[in-house]
């Protein structure tokens, strides 16, 4: 690619340098002091994909994993109304009996 370059008076100055220290042609030393500069701005190769490793969480077949705060929430529930079954029944035993414990 045939291109017009302006540099600043600091990379011109390291450029020539460059140029005779190797004896290298503008051209050369140029490109070799862009591939050298951009080396680690550009990914080299290609990377490694990023691989999930599934893992056995024991879930039946059908269960929602996502939505298991619902199941949560319906467990709590659950044991609400035994806890509260359990009151009310105590209660209703307790009004049956006289209070020397002896039944109505």
């Amino acid at each position: 690619m045939r291109t017009t370059v302006t540099l600043d008076h600091d990379a011109e100055q390291l450029l020539r340098q460059a140029m005779q220290q190797t004896g290298e042609s503008f051209k050369v030393a140029l490109n070799r002091a862009i591939r050298r500069g951009l080396a680690d701005t550009v990914p080299q190769g290609v990377e490694e994909p990023f691989v999930v490793e599934a893992q056995d969480m024991g879930v039946q077949p059908g269960v929602d994993i996502a939505n298991i705060h619902d199941l949560e929430t319906e467990l709590e529930v659950e044991a609400y109304l035994e806890g509260t079954r359990k009151l009310e029944q105590e209660r209703n035993n307790s009004q049956s009996t006289t209070p020397d414990g002896s039944a109505l």
